[in-house]
């Protein structure tokens, strides 16, 4: 892929939500919910404040992160979906640990 986030922005893939509930019944795609949950693909080099200095960001690419429901500008880039944000747009990080 070549594209580069710029400032403090993000690109995030979208993780599927689960198509089934614990209980075993299955949720049409119409019935789903937004995801608020994605893996980070690229980064910006940070924002940049009133001295001219960046500030580094707090996420890296490969970060499973949270962020709002409503969050983003969903675009496609190379046939697949992604949501660009802003850093502060995300709630936090996801350690899969």
């Amino acid at each position: 892929m070549k594209f580069r986030p710029l400032h403090d922005r993000v690109l995030i893939q979208s993780l599927d939500s689960e198509e089934k509930t614990s209980g075993g019944i299955i949720i049409p795609d119409t019935a789903k919910e937004k995801p608020q949950e994605g893996k980070v693909i690229a980064v910006g080099p940070g924002a940049k404040s009133d001295d001219g200095k960046t500030t580094p960001m707090d996420v890296k690419v490969g970060d499973h992160v949270l962020f709002g429901k409503w969050s983003g500008t969903e675009v496609k880039i190379d046939g697949k979906e992604y949501s660009i944000m802003k850093e502060s747009d995300i709630m936090g990080v996801i350690n899969k640990k």
